[in-house]
């Protein structure tokens, strides 16, 4: 079963056990648990002391130091931390009258949690190292120096300390295992794998909470057991620099999890650890499961009256809404302009919520800063001036802590998108330079390095370049010295944007390669983060690219671009075409390798065009033995291009004239390749072309191209290839083909009848080797798996309705009773590899379309095609007749039979039978089908 199928069931099974579970009252959390933020360990008065009955009598506990730790536990507990440092500091006033030195160690552990809480770190450490100075002198209380232990180093993390954490959790470990406390001890290892996270020490983390399960699972408590397969399931979907997770992994530790839970009584922990699930499964893009998840902490927080987790769990729900609101288009259908008005409705409603339920100041802030960004983003920008205003009153009252720091650099990121005024700018600069300070106040470097590269971004936004350069240099060294490689490339990246605006055009381009050579280090890292500050691929990643070939191709207007340069530039588009791979999966999953196309194609050129502001440009990679490298730059504004870009795709509609088509046509084909490159491709005797498309060009087929006599396919073999760096060299081999067919002829789900699959399927088998197709009833999951798992295949044919989006969870193929994502076909397709290793030379998906509205839909093409595991794809980039398809797939599996033929040989015999069919000669019947991947 694949994971994202038992992610489905399990859904049903927390459904399933909340409808059950008793309700429990809300017990204190015993342990501090790594990355949840739940309530930290509160010490009670020493086991010598008087025992305490639990209602507290207000007068009694004013003469009683237990009965007031007890008091300022629960006024702690409410979030009310200055009263309880006020009541623990009578309790310890009292002790130390009486010289009961072990209690005053009581007091000052619980006096440390409170004082951070507030983000008095002066105070917080030295009340943690009075307990320490005291324990550490009674070799009789090892329990007690354990918890102290835990919470001095809580605080060093919370104070960015890793390393100090980690040495001193090691130290807790230790102590708890001299006096055999073994849930002592798991809950200072658990600790340990958050400092080694924070470190970057993602496969030792991982390690160390894999051992844990492995020591304790038939000994730990339910309650426990369920602290480390939480930790260790967002180990498994988070922080994964090399991202070669199995997913069976994943599922056999979100299986394991959800077992235990559901043995698990409600409690405050249980709340808490399926809040961790559902933002675990968020970070993995599973957000029906992760809103399914959420909602049960919500109900159990509601009824223990657990606030804190409660509004945490709003807040979570809040931003899935906010995540899944797409860019406002008006082309979209009225069903889908609904929707997005409902996720805005709903982040809208989970943030005032969560705002009402804050018991914090800083908590407060933290959720009106989503709430600001979601006003940004939807352009609500009056609202959001309104809320920036308030965050500027509130962001003072909020004391010193990590949290607080990033708080003030994520408010300024997000001001700085609403066009501010020069006293706007003077304000933010304020604001940052208290995060600096604060930052070095409580010797966190990460966060230092943010503030001050914010400083130089703030300078580089008033145009003082000196001044700019001079703060992202040093915010640059520190996080390269403490190896913050997250941080550095956003500083080498600042650093060359500065260099280029001042004119030294050299040295920028080695500080954008630089920053590219960083991100390239840390693509598993990127792409699975939960970053402390805002992130966004389109913001934050590939203008780093798209800034260098700009760089690289156009700085000198009046000079030929070196081959070195177009080289450099051929390297960082394919690097792009990875980093966009990688955030369409969300996981660093694909390893390239470099490959030269004489190595691939002796009469193949590659064709690389890419969309800049104010140009687009081409490279075209030619195999000859200097392997050189051909240039073509068309001066037209990128909002100009995407106009030209959508008519062109607008004639390609069955209604629209043929001679329409061709105008625009050649626009575009003039733009990407023009005559002169036409005749240099001659001279090379060029006889393929394969294109690596940048951005709305992937959604259109190049087979329509027009040179004003004929169309690009009359003259070349054509193919798409998200780089050579991701191609598969070798050659179709000529062997008898066996072909999987199947599909859905009648109408389900709700998606219309194809009433000619069963015709296209029947024509297939009668031309190329076939099992008995299987088709509507017969097309299911397991029905596919099981066929492939015992024949090996070398051809799989779906005739099925499916859809092509850059949201990975919109990308997938119909089934009879189910839609297969691309995880999902992927893995279903590879079944195959358990008993044979013979590929899947070819994917044909002869019923599938781009997702209409969505600029960058082919990306999942591009996706479904890595991610089936098959060398080459053959795809619709719109849903075509079936009547044409059917005889477009007769064709082409006729020609694919022939000895000598290429996979783009037949796509482009079949296409041009259709152009010479008077029936089928518009483009809108034979240019949609694409070829992705092996051509050959």
């Amino acid at each position: 079963m694949s994971l994202w199928k038992s992610i489905l069931k399990i859904k049903l099974k927390i459904g399933k056990f909340l409808g059950y579970a008793s309700i429990a009252t809300c017990t204190t959390l015993l342990a501090i648990l790594a990355g949840w933020n739940p309530q930290p360990s509160i010490a009670n008065p020493a086991q010598n002391s008087p025992k305490v009955m639990t209602d507290i009598v207000m007068t009694t506990s004013s003469t009683n130091p237990s009965a007031l730790i007890e008091t300022g536990k629960q006024q702690y507990q409410n979030g009310q931390y200055t009263i309880a440092i006020a009541t623990w500091q009578q309790a310890l006033d009292i002790y130390t009258k009486q010289s009961d030195r072990l209690n005053q160690a009581v007091a000052f552990n619980n006096l440390a949690l409170a004082y951070q809480q507030l983000g008095q770190w002066t105070e917080a450490n030295q009340a943690i190292a009075n307990s320490l100075k005291i324990l550490q002198a009674d070799p009789q209380q090892l329990k007690l120096l354990a918890q102290a232990q835990n919470i001095q180093g809580n605080i060093q993390l919370a104070q960015g300390q890793a390393q100090a954490a980690l040495t001193t959790w090691q130290k807790a470990t230790a102590t708890y295992e001299q006096i055999g406390d073994k849930d002592g001890a798991i809950r200072s290892r658990i600790n340990q794998s958050q400092a080694m996270r924070s470190l970057g020490l993602y496969p030792k983390a991982k390690e160390t909470l894999t051992q844990i399960l492995k020591d304790n699972l038939d000994s730990t408590s339910k309650e426990k057991l369920a602290q480390i397969l939480s930790d260790r399931l967002k180990q498994l979907i988070t922080n994964r620099p090399d991202a070669t997770i199995l997913d069976s992994e994943k599922e056999n530790s979100i299986s394991d999890f959800i077992q235990v839970l559901k043995d698990t009584p409600d409690s405050a922990l249980k709340a808490s650890l399926l809040l961790n699930l559902g933002d675990t499964l968020q970070l993995n893009s599973d957000l029906p499961e992760a809103l399914q998840a959420l909602e049960n902490s919500i109900a159990i927080a509601q009824k223990l009256n657990n606030t804190p987790t409660l509004a945490e769990a709003l807040l979570s729900i809040g931003n899935i809404a906010k995540s899944q609101i797409k860019d406002e288009n008006l082309n979209d259908p009225i069903e889908k302009q609904s929707d997005r008005q409902q996720l805005i409705a709903q982040a809208t409603s989970k943030y005032q919520q969560a705002v009402s339920l804050a018991i914090s100041p800083l908590q407060k802030v933290q959720v009106q800063l989503n709430q600001l960004q979601l006003q940004i983003a939807v352009k609500q920008i009056d609202t959001a001036r309104l809320l920036a205003a308030e965050l500027q009153s509130e962001l003072p009252k909020i004391s010193p802590s990590h949290d607080a720091i990033y708080a003030r650099i994520n408010f300024v990121q997000s001001w700085l998108k609403l066009n501010l005024t020069a006293k706007d700018l003077e304000v933010a600069d304020q604001i940052i330079a208290v995060a600096a300070q604060q930052a070095r106040d409580m010797g966190n470097p990460r966060a230092e390095s943010y503030a001050i590269g914010y400083q130089g971004h703030l300078a580089e936004q008033k145009q003082l370049l000196t001044e700019a350069q001079r703060y992202t240099e040093k915010a640059l060294v520190i996080a390269q010295t403490n190896n913050a490689s997250d941080i550095s490339y956003q500083w080498q990246w600042q650093l060359g944007r500065l260099l280029a605006a001042k004119g030294e055009t050299k040295q920028a381009i080695v500080a954008y390669s630089e920053a590219v050579s960083t991100l390239t280090s840390i693509r598993g890292e990127l792409v699975s983060s939960n970053a402390d500050v805002q992130f966004s691929f389109s913001e934050s990643i590939e203008p780093v690219y798209r800034q260098l070939v700009t760089l690289l191709l156009t700085h000198d207007k009046d000079k030929e671009v070196s081959q070195d340069n177009l080289k450099e530039a051929r390297k960082v588009i394919e690097s792009l075409q990875l980093a966009e791979l990688d955030n369409f999966f969300k996981e660093a999953c694909l390893t390239g390798k470099s490959t030269q196309i004489d190595e691939v194609d002796r009469q193949a050129a590659v064709v690389y065009p890419i969309i800049l502001p104010e140009s687009i440009e081409v490279v075209i990679s030619l195999p000859d033995k200097e392997r050189t490298l051909l240039h073509k730059t068309s001066r037209i504004a990128q909002k100009d291009l995407e106009i030209l870009l959508g008519n062109l795709r607008q004639k390609l509609s069955r209604t629209a004239l043929e001679s329409g088509t061709k105008k625009a046509s050649q626009e575009v084909y003039d733009l990407l390749l023009g005559k002169e490159i036409e005749a240099k491709l001659k001279e090379k005797d060029i006889k393929t072309l394969a294109f690596v498309l940048d951005g709305s060009l992937r959604n259109l087929p190049m087979a329509i191209l027009y040179d004003g006599n004929q169309y690009l396919i009359e003259k070349y073999n054509l193919a798409l290839t998200p780089g050579l760096q991701l191609l598969d060299p070798r050659p179709l081999k000529r062997q008898k083909l066996e072909v999987f067919v199947g599909g859905v002829s009648e109408e389900t789900q709700k998606f219309n009848a194809l009433p000619n699959v069963e015709n296209e399927l029947k024509q297939i088998s009668s031309i190329v080797s076939t099992q008995p197709p299987l088709l509507n009833q017969s097309f299911t999951s397991l029905a596919i798996q099981n066929q492939i798992s015992l024949i090996p295949y070398r051809v799989v044919h779906l005739a099925t309705h499916g859809q092509f989006s850059s949201d990975l969870n919109e990308t997938y193929v119909l089934t009879w009773d189910d839609r297969l994502d691309v995880r999902e076909l992927g893995e279903l397709l590879q079944t195959k590899a358990q008993d044979s290793r013979v590929p899947i030379e070819l994917l044909v998906l002869s019923a599938c379309k781009t997702a209409k509205g969505d600029k960058r839909a082919a990306l999942g093409l591009a996706g479904m095609a890595i991610r089936s595991g098959a060398r080459s794809t053959i795809a619709s980039l719109w849903s075509v007749e079936d009547s044409a398809t059917a005889k477009f797939m007769e064709i082409f599996y006729q020609e694919l039979a022939k000895t000598g033929t290429t996979k783009a040989d037949a796509l482009r015999n079949a296409q041009i039978s259709l152009l010479k069919n008077s029936s089928f000669r518009h483009p809108f019947y034979w240019s949609p089908f694409v070829l992705i991947g092996n051509w050959l």
